[in-house]
């Protein structure tokens, strides 16, 4: 797949989950807000109703003072009680119908007079008359009662507002008719309520407030609407756990937010994945290329040296017979190295080396690969400074393996040594807290530091421009890293300030004795 193509894919993606996001956050954002808006609207809606029955408690409360006054004042006596009675019976009497049977009507005279039927009793007109001065009696008392509502209400209309809103309410009612409603409404959650007048002076509140509260998150009801404005009080309620019951009436949001993560993080995974492996694939193919290129080499001079070796004019002469047999042992050598490197990504292909682990001594180890490396480092003007400072260096390890990996790090010491400077090679060991510690520090041309955390991948390289002077393929310390982490323990590079070369470190665990 081409990288143009993988990029218009990730810009798809992208696209697509971003306006996914952005739909998800508008709806939820929505869905807050009309649960919150729901929310004010049934709390407003309970305080109206709270607020119509302390207006009732009130006129109830005057109408019953008005009446316990006037009956104080004219207390009835028992001819009007047994007048009263007497109304309620003779608004009755017998009328007997045409098939015989007998029922008790309800007689009106208004309608009476009005249809112009004749009743058959013989007492119709003291019927009449009697109900037409019972009728005058009730419409009298009817006037009276009206006369004394009237009253009231210009007793409520003139006086009320004028006592203080503590005579006027019992707040233990007001909280009983508060917390009666919610429930009815389906509120059943903590408040806090305060009554306050005109000018914002709190009269009574019956809790403090834990934090500092906003002021659009207090719910404001009149009291008693019927108050002039410049004499009005008001109720003022905060619910605490608000936030939270109105994010548990949208119970989805959780597993939505969670779900919206994942596909984030997996998406995000999968696109490093996808041009991770294409680095992969290019770098793989970058190898292949040149390995390609090297076996053709060596591959090459084997064979015009054997075509040589068939003419009997070459074979004469020893020099030239140990000179063609000499390149021939040269290339075969390089054969084989070109053969290693292949093996060691076929060691990469699988997840843990096969080692054969045994105890060994470290110090023992560097030793004598240090003693086997030295004719090389001598050779181009070199020198190895080892230090075994150790003084547990028992480890359980693969020797090849272990052996390999320092053979490796001195490999390179040589390969990237400068020019004209003679090389110095330092080998240390120490071991702290049940572990060994071993350093290969040279003077060569070191590594830059943005580079020192990259040199240990695959087919990684130092980019060095153009310029090529030191064959290899990027596997060195990739394996030199995989040895020592299937051993356990890690590696790291080091660039001191001022100081020129590289400090590779490596970090194994000793066997505790």
């Amino acid at each position: 797949m081409k990288k143009s193509t993988i990029w218009l894919l990730t810009v798809v993606m992208g696209f697509a989950f971003a306006g996914l996001i952005y739909l998800q956050v508008y709806y939820i954002g929505v869905i807050s807000r009309t649960s919150n808006e729901q929310f004010d609207a049934t709390v407003r809606r309970s305080l109206e109703q709270v607020s119509g029955m302390l207006e009732r408690d009130e006129a109830r409360k005057y109408i019953e003072e008005d009446m316990s006054h006037f009956y104080y004042k004219n207390p009835p006596n028992q001819e009007q009680i047994n007048q009263s009675i007497q109304m309620k019976s003779e608004y009755q009497f017998q009328v007997q119908s045409s098939t015989g049977e007998s029922a008790i009507r309800q007689f009106d005279i208004s309608r009476a007079q009005s249809s112009g039927n004749m009743l058959t009793s013989p007492s119709k007109d003291a019927i009449v008359r009697k109900l037409e001065e019972n009728q005058r009696a009730l419409w009298q008392r009817y006037q009276h009662q009206a006369k004394l509502l009237e009253d009231v209400a210009y007793s409520m209309l003139y006086t009320a507002y004028m006592k203080p809103i503590e005579e006027r309410i019992d707040f233990a009612k007001l909280n009983g008719y508060l917390k009666s409603v919610f429930l009815d409404n389906g509120l059943n959650l903590s408040y806090i309520f305060m009554v306050v007048n005109k000018d914002g002076q709190i009269i009574y509140q019956n809790e403090k407030f834990e934090k500092a509260v906003k002021a659009s998150d207090l719910i404001t009801e009149v009291l008693f609407p019927g108050d002039p404005p410049s004499k009005r009080n008001y109720l003022k309620i905060y619910f605490p756990t608000k936030d939270d019951y109105i994010q548990r009436s949208a119970s989805f949001l959780a597993p939505s937010v969670i779900f919206t993560l994942i596909l984030l993080v997996t998406f995000s995974f999968t696109i490093y994945i996808i041009f991770r492996q294409k680095k992969l694939s290019e770098m793989k193919n970058d190898f292949v290329n040149n390995m390609t290129h090297e076996l053709k080499t060596p591959v090459s001079t084997i064979l015009l040296a054997s075509q040589m070796l068939r003419d009997t004019d070459f074979t004469r002469s020893p020099e030239t017979f140990r000179h063609i047999s000499g390149v021939i042992r040269d290339e075969s050598k390089r054969l084989g190295f070109l053969v290693e490197k292949v093996l060691q990504i076929s060691l990469f292909e699988r997840q843990k080396a096969l080692l054969k682990l045994k105890e060994l001594d470290a110090n023992d180890l560097i030793a004598s690969a240090a003693g086997t490396f030295s004719l090389k480092v001598e050779n181009c003007g070199g020198k190895i400074d080892i230090d075994l400072q150790a003084e547990e260096s028992t480890i359980n390890a693969d020797k090849m393996h272990l052996e390999n990996v320092l053979y490796n790090l001195m490999d390179n010491a040589v390969k990237y040594r400068r020019e004209k400077v003679p090389l110095m090679l330092m080998i240390r060991t120490k071991c702290d807290n049940g572990k060994l510690y071993i350093s290969v520090e040279d003077n060569g041309i070191g590594v830059k530091k943005e580079y020192l955390k990259k040199i240990f991948d695959r087919f990684y390289r130092v980019p060095t421009g153009n310029v090529h002077d030191v064959k290899g393929f990027g596997l060195g310390l990739a394996y030199v890293r995989k040895i020592v982490e299937d051993h356990g323990g890690h590696i790291r590079a080091e660039q001191e300030e001022g100081f020129i070369g590289t400090k590779f470190i490596i970090t194994l665990p000793l066997i505790k004795k």
